[in-house]
């Protein structure tokens, strides 16, 4: 009786299998179509757990929803990467109000750390907020995000009234924690929300797209409040914005997407971790602005590194590891590699070019950021470009044209005459480098997106994001370092200030000139594997027809 009993419920639990399936949506049909073979084909390459997961959670589901709350869904993600670019973008067209303001004005090395704190936060604490928001749930993590963001640029606004540099550099980089929170939950929430598919690859085109948008407004708000008010403003109002956005997003974002995925968190791996990506970025942004013959600052980067060792080790033994050691094999090794190198050469480009614009050509705070409007549309082309061609060509390929853009831009915008017309290599290079960014994020989060499985989107998302930015913070790093070196004992004046600053874009060229060489070894690798499959689906096709 009982073995009857058991029978009846298995073959009831098949049935009720067989019915889910059937009524699986139809993205399921979507996720086999031609044009998504490509990164699933990639996908499959160095990802074993994701064909286990091809079913999302999520209450209700995209197919579920209205399609204006779809759109009003999206464009709260978008919102988050927006913000954090105009935060990145907020000392640039207003570091020389902000260096009469701290009276650093003559201290290259300190006007840097008021960016540099940003970047080092958010590409740091990425890392491990991504995990949180696998564990804890990923909406829950964005609202988080979204307040700590708020109150602390609303902090770094106020912290004008007080003419401290440290507390300054604290409370911005405190307020890069915020986005840290934001980004990667942000992603994951978009991961989860939809099924591998076209669909899914132009919202996170639309995530990616939004990066150079967004830097756009934060640079034209800063200038425009520096240059009418107060530099305070910027702050004060995107931290009102960012409040306001926390509280809507608890109506807007669907209430269940994704399922928390248990496990522990790696408590030593990311005190490690964070603790080592920390004191490796503080010395390198730190060299420049004392000297490399300060004996903290190389004790400290010599810490840092053990720490990262030490990281290491503890992520190879955890059971619950912070990154995956395999996560950073094969196809994503090179690609995140790509990435760090790519956009390390982004930031020197970038705020190398601010420092031109204000010392050299004399522009206003809000001239400066106008005449990065250009980057704004050609960023959000090369986005949705990117989302189409990597259904339709491999990774290595969208890898290898960001990587010839980074550096075909960074060297038209370091050669650029002193007193040269804005209509010259300043557009050309405004119309390239952001072609560059905006192929290499979008792959990078798409591709990892589909290769790790749904319980891990948080790990996807805060990968790409903890590269990207801490790339930027440390190329930063490194161009100081030259120009603090090869300008160190000259005369302060205008030939010294662009002597520093041609060096430090050279300093980006050989950034992004490493970058190709990954991208070209990745390529040549993609066209073997490719080449050696297609060989062996003929050997199959053959032994089928025999």
């Amino acid at each position: 009786m009982a073995q009857n009993e058991a029978a009846t419920a298995v073959e009831a639990e098949a049935e009720a299998e067989a019915t889910a399936v059937a009524h699986t949506p139809v993205f399921e049909s979507e996720e086999s179509t031609p044009r998504n073979s490509i990164i699933n084909t990639e996908a499959s390459l160095y990802s074993q757990d994701s064909s286990k997961e091809s079913v999302y959670q999520s209450e209700p589901s995209f197919n579920e929803i209205t399609f204006l709350h779809e759109c009003t869904f999206i464009f709260f993600m978008c919102m988050s990467q927006l913000l954090t670019q105009a935060a990145n973008a907020q000392t640039m067209p207003t570091m020389v109000q902000l260096g009469r303001t701290f009276k650093v004005s003559n201290q290259p090395g300190e006007v840097s750390w008021f960016s540099a704190a940003y970047s080092l936060t958010v590409g740091t604490f990425i890392l491990i907020s991504g995990r949180l928001g696998d564990m804890f749930g990923y909406k829950k993590l964005y609202v988080i995000g979204y307040i700590w963001f708020g109150i602390f640029s609303l902090l770094v606004g106020f912290s004008g009234f007080t003419t401290s540099t440290e507390f300054f550099t604290t409370m911005r980089g405190l307020q890069g924690i915020g986005p840290a929170i934001m980004m990667p939950n942000s992603q994951a929430l978009i991961g989860n929300f939809y099924p591998t598919s076209f669909r899914k690859n132009f919202c996170f085109a639309c995530f990616g797209a939004t990066a150079p948008v967004g830097f756009i407004i934060g640079a034209l708000f800063s200038g425009m409040f520096a240059d009418l008010t107060t530099w305070k403003w910027t702050f004060w109002t995107c931290g009102i914005i960012s409040i306001l956005l926390a509280l809507l997003a608890v109506f807007v974002i669907p209430n269940k997407i994704g399922s928390k995925s248990g496990g522990k968190f790696d408590y030593w791996g990311s005190i490690v971790g964070v603790t080592g990506l920390v004191l490796i970025n503080f010395a390198f942004n730190q060299g420049p602005n004392v000297g490399w013959n300060v004996v903290y600052v190389y004790v400290l980067l010599i810490v840092g590194f053990a720490f990262m060792c030490a990281f290491h080790f503890i992520e190879k033994h955890v059971e619950d590891p912070l990154v995956p050691p395999s996560v950073l094999r094969g196809d994503t090794g090179y690609i995140l590699a790509c990435i760090s190198a790519g956009w390390s050469c982004f930031g020197v480009w970038l705020y190398y070019m601010f420092r031109w614009a204000l010392l050299v050509d004399k522009d206003s705070a809000i001239m400066s950021a106008v005449k990065n409007i250009p980057a704004g549309p050609v960023g959000m082309i090369a986005a949705v470009v990117t989302a189409v061609l990597l259904t339709k060509v491999p990774s290595a390929f969208v890898m290898f044209f960001a990587m010839i853009a980074f550096l075909v831009g960074v060297i038209i915008m370091g050669t650029r005459p002193v007193g040269q017309i804005f209509w010259a290599q300043k557009f050309v290079s405004m119309l390239i480098q952001p072609i560059g960014m905006d192929m290499s994020f979008p792959a990078g989060v798409i591709l990892l997106s589909a290769a790790l499985p749904r319980h891990q989107q948080g790990i996807a998302g805060s990968l790409v994001s903890t590269f990207v930015n801490y790339s930027i913070s440390i190329g930063l790093g490194f161009a100081g370092t030259v120009e603090y070196y090869t300008t160190k004992g000259k005369e302060p004046g205008f030939e010294t200030t662009v002597l520093g600053i041609r060096n430090a874009y050279r300093m980006g060229m050989g950034l992004a000139g490493f970058g190709l060489v990954v991208s070209t070894v990745y390529l040549l690798k993609q066209l073997k594997e490719i080449k050696k499959k297609a060989v062996e689906e003929k050997q199959i096709k053959g032994d089928n027809i025999i």
